[in-house]
């Protein structure tokens, strides 16, 4: 579903993103783990084609997302660290105006369904936005993409600033997403307390320097249930130890 050939950016003299190349299949989840500046964004920004890059082709669905950048928008949806919501709209308001932009038209119970499907509470539905905490707005951002029967998903820091509660709900709805064939590309700053990296035995050793296939598998605990994310890049982040599989 979401394929990179050899992505190369340049800024100048300066490079971004080497050679990179990887591919996310349905109900599959790659993370972007690096910190700030180490070309995660840029990454995302590629594939939603906001950014040309210097070479290589990167594809949605088997599209080329430049030669192809409104259909390939058709399988997508991007929730990014701060989701732009209208905020003296409600939550219902919100996923009405957003998915009628994507084409798709919905009455006020299939909209209602959509967010309690996301996990919005139901009191919160015809709130305004502008009462939401983080993971409230992150909730509408999921059932926009559900409602869009969305194949892809791109979230870039998408758990920053939630706290633990909020966060392992996240995670849950992307696990439930995920066994439903979704794929799954994020980025993240640090590793979370949730993950333990593991190495991926499928996968290369390194593709440049400091960039790893590794997987992650979820911590079980009294809040968020055992589930497992197939693999996550880690870009410029040193890996203190990789348990093998």
């Amino acid at each position: 579903m979401i394929t990179t050939n050899n992505i190369t950016k340049k800024y100048g003299d300066f490079t971004a993103i080497d050679n990179l190349s990887f591919n996310v299949n349905e109900g599959e989840i790659l993370c972007l783990l690096g910190a700030n500046g180490a070309g995660k964004s840029t990454i995302i920004n590629i594939l939603l084609n906001f950014t040309l890059s210097t070479s290589g082709i990167a594809e949605i669905n088997k599209l080329d997302v430049i030669k192809n950048p409104i259909k390939t928008k058709e399988f997508l949806t991007y929730i990014p660290e701060n989701l732009m919501l209208y905020p003296t709209l409600s939550a219902v308001e919100n996923l009405d105006y957003f998915t009628k932009l994507s084409g798709k038209k919905f009455d006020q119970q299939q909209l209602q369904n959509y967010l309690s499907e996301a996990g919005l509470e139901k009191a919160a539905h015809n709130n305004r936005v502008n009462t939401f905490s983080k993971g409230m707005r992150q909730k509408v951002g999921i059932a926009l993409a559900i409602a869009k029967e969305s194949k892809v998903l791109l979230l870039d820091e998408p758990t920053s600033g939630l706290d633990p509660k909020s966060s392992n709900e996240f995670i849950s709805l992307l696990k439930k997403m995920k066994d439903d064939g979704v794929a799954y590309l994020s980025t993240a700053q640090h590793s979370s307390s949730n993950f333990a990296p593991r190495a991926s035995p499928s996968a290369p050793k390194a593709l440049l320097d400091g960039l790893f296939f590794v997987k992650l598998v979820l911590y079980t605990s009294f809040i968020c249930p055992h589930s497992e994310i197939t693999s996550i890049i880690l870009v410029h982040f040193t890996i203190l130890s990789i348990v093998k599989s």
